[in-house]
C-alpha cells in the first residue's frame, strides 16, 4: 500500500483514550490512516522525520471572532499593551488621525477602561482628530466611544437629544455631559454607518485571519456571529466566507454562527411556525471546511464593562446589576423558536441572572418540542453558582468559558465581583468533573487568540498581577488539551471527524517545541508552534525543519 505521507520519530499525543500515544502517523487524502505498527510495509510519497518533536491535534477555538481578528489588523491598536495610559492612547489616536485623509474615519480597537482608569472622552477626541470622525472600540466589543463628528455623520448632529435604545446605555459625567460612551445596543447609533462592509474588505480580513491561525496552530474555529445587525457586517457575510474558500484563502476550518437578528419568520414549517434563515436552512449545513453552526443569541453584556445581567450589584458599582439586551419574554421566545425549528443555540450569558433566563428558555423549548443531544451552548458562563452548574450538567448543555480571560481580565473580575464571588468566575473543573465535554476558547480579539497561553491559563488560573482566580477550577494539562481539541469539536457536533488523531479523522495537527504535559505548568505559555498541518499538508513551517526525509 502506498500513501501520501508518513510522519515519524515524533511524540504524538492523540487525545484518544484508546491509543493516547504514538511515534508514527500515516496520511492519505487528508485523512489519518494508521499509526506505528499499522504502517509496517506501507510506503509513502513523503516521509517526514520530526526528530522527536511533540505533535498534538490541531487546536480548535470554540468562540473566536475570526473575521474581527483579521479586520482589526488593519485598524489602530489601542490595547493596553501599546497604550497603557490615557495620554498614550490619545497620542496614538492623534498621530494616526494625522495620516488619514481629511474627513476619513479614525477607527481603533482594544482599549480597556479598567486599566486606563477611565474611558476616553468625546471632546478630547474632537480636539485631536482634526475634524475627522473617531470610533474607539472597547476590548470587550460591548462598548465604544465616538466623537462629535462621528455622531453627526451617523445622523445625530444634536447630542443633547440623543437617547439610548432598549438594551443599551450612554455615558455621562458628573455634570450630565455626554462623554461619547455608547454601550451594548447603543453602539448601533454609530456602528450602522460601517455596515454592510465592502465584500473585498471582508475577504481580505478573512485571508489575514487564516494566516494568523496557521502561525498559531489553530486549524478550526467557530465564528460566533455573522450576518446580523449587532454582530456581523451585512446580510451577505456567508457569501464572503465562501468566496475566500473558493479563492484558496481560507486555510482554517470554520463553523459559522448566524446572529439572532438575521433570523425571521418562515411561515408554516413541519406543522409549526417556522423561524430561521431563508429556505429553512439550519445548523449543520455545509462541509468540513465551512459549516452553519448554532444560532448566536445575545442575552446580556460584559463583565468588564459592568453591563452583564447579575443577580446582585457589582462590587465596585453599587446600584448597578447590569441588564438584559432585550426584554425577558422576547429573549425566551426567540430561544424557544430556534429550538423548536431544529437549531443548536449558542446563547451569550455572562451574568448569573442572564444565565438563569437562558437556562429557563432552554427548558421551555425542550418542554414544547423535546429533542435529544441538542448540545445547546452557553457562551462565557462568567458567573455561575453551584446550582447553575448542576442545571447545565443535567441539561446536557455545553458551557464555553474563556481561559485567556483569567490572566488578562482576572484583576478586573475581582474588582467587579469581590473576592467571594470571584470563586464563581469562569468555572471549568466543576464542569469536567461533572462529565461535561468542555471546549477551549478565547473570544479573540477581546483578548489575543493564541491557544497555548489560553491553555496555560486554564491550568494555572492566575491574573496578570499573580492573584489566584478560582484555583479550584484549574484543569490538568491533559484536560486543557482535550478541551482545545476534542471538546471544541464536540461543541458543534463535529467530534466524529476532528479533535482527536485517530484513523479516519482529518489530518489536522500541530508540531510543538515542548509537550504540554511535559513542562512545568507555569511554562506552558512559552511553548511554541513549530508547524501546522491542515488537511494532510503542512501549511506553516516556522523553521524549515519539515523537509521530506
Amino acid at each position: 500500500m502506498r500513501i501520501d505521507t508518513i510522519i515519524e520519530n515524533a511524540r504524538i499525543t492523540t487525545v484518544d483514550p484508546g491509543r493516547p500515544r504514538a511515534q508514527r502517523v500515516g496520511i492519505l487524502g487528508g485523512r489519518i490512516v494508521g499509526f506505528d505498527e499499522e504502517l509496517e510495509g506501507v510506503t509513502a510519497d513523503s516521509r517526514i522525520d520530526l526528530g522527536g518533536a511533540p505533535v498534538v491535534p490541531g487546536f480548535n477555538d470554540a468562540h473566536f471572532h475570526f473575521s474581527m481578528v483579521g479586520l482589526e489588523m488593519t485598524q489602530l491598536d489601542i490595547s493596553p499593551t501599546v497604550a497603557p495610559t490615557l495620554e498614550v492612547l490619545y497620542q496614538r489616536v492623534e498621530e494616526f488621525a494625522g495620516t488619514r485623509p481629511e474627513g476619513a474615519w479614525v477607527r481603533a480597537q482594544g482599549y480597556d477602561q479598567n486599566k486606563l482608569g477611565q474611558h476616553p472622552d468625546r471632546e478630547v477626541l474632537d480636539r485631536i482628530a482634526g475634524g475627522r470622525p473617531v470610533y474607539l472600540q472597547h476590548s470587550s466589543h460591548h462598548m465604544a466611544v465616538a466623537n462629535t463628528a462621528a455622531f453627526a455623520l451617523a445622523g445625530y448632529p444634536d447630542l443633547t437629544r440623543i437617547t439610548a435604545p432598549d438594551g443599551g446605555s450612554l455615558g455621562f459625567d458628573e455634570r450630565g455631559r455626554f462623554t461619547g460612551l455608547i454601550q451594548e445596543q447603543a453602539m448601533d447609533l454609530v456602528a450602522h454607518v460601517f455596515r454592510p462592509l465592502q465584500h473585498e474588505e471582508l475577504i481580505e480580513g478573512l485571508d489575514a485571519a487564516s494566516q494568523w491561525c496557521l502561525r498559531n496552530g489553530l486549524t478550526s474555529a467557530s465564528e460566533p456571529g455573522v450576518g446580523g445587525r449587532m454582530i456581523g457586517y451585512g446580510p451577505a457575510d456567508i457569501h464572503a466566507f465562501q468566496t475566500a474558500r473558493d479563492r484558496g484563502l481560507l486555510k482554517t476550518r470554520l463553523t459559522l454562527m448566524p446572529y439572532m437578528d438575521a433570523m425571521h419568520g418562515l411561515g408554516p414549517v413541519g406543522g409549526r411556525d417556522g423561524w430561521g434563515l431563508d429556505h429553512g436552512i439550519r445548523s449543520g449545513l455545509g462541509d468540513e471546511w465551512l459549516r452553519i453552526g448554532p444560532v448566536k443569541v445575545l442575552s446580556d453584556g460584559s463583565l468588564v464593562g459592568r453591563t452583564a445581567a447579575m443577580c446582585c450589584d457589582y462590587q465596585d458599582a453599587p446600584r448597578n446589576a447590569g441588564y438584559l439586551q432585550q426584554d425577558q419574554d422576547t429573549l425566551q421566545a426567540n430561544i424557544v423558536a430556534a429550538h423548536t425549528n431544529g437549531w443548536q443555540i449558542a446563547a451569550h450569558a455572562i451574568g448569573d441572572r442572564a444565565l438563569d433566563v437562558v437556562l429557563d428558555a432552554f427548558a421551555a423549548g425542550q418542554a414544547e418540542a423535546p429533542r435529544a443531544n441538542t448540545r445547546h451552548r452557553i457562551e462565557h458562563v462568567a458567573v455561575a453558582s453551584d446550582e447553575q452548574v448542576a442545571r447545565i450538567i443535567a441539561g446536557g448543555h455545553v458551557p464555553v468559558p474563556q481561559g485567556r480571560f483569567i490572566s488578562v481580565l482576572g484583576d478586573g473580575f475581582q474588582a467587579a465581583l469581590g473576592t467571594e464571588r470571584l470563586e464563581l468566575a469562569y468555572r471549568m473543573r466543576s464542569f469536567v468533573d461533572g462529565g461535561v465535554e468542555l471546549p477551549g476558547s478565547t473570544d479573540a480579539p477581546v483578548v489575543t487568540g493564541e491557544p497555548l497561553p489560553s491553555l496555560h491559563d486554564m491550568v494555572n488560573r492566575r491574573s496578570e498581577r499573580g492573584n489566584p482566580v478560582g484555583l479550584r477550577e484549574a484543569l490538568t494539562p491533559g484536560q486543557a488539551l482535550r478541551a482545545y481539541t476534542h471538546g471544541s469539536a464536540y461543541a458543534v457536533h463535529e467530534e466524529h471527524y476532528k479533535g482527536m488523531l485517530v484513523r479516519g479523522n482529518l489530518a489536522d495537527l500541530v508540531v510543538l517545541s515542548d509537550e504540554i504535559a511535559g513542562v512545568a505548568p507555569e511554562r506552558i505559555k512559552n511553548i511554541e508552534v513549530r508547524a501546522t498541518m491542515v488537511d494532510g499538508l503542512f501549511q506553516y513551517d516556522a523553521e524549515g525543519v519539515l523537509a521530506p526525509a
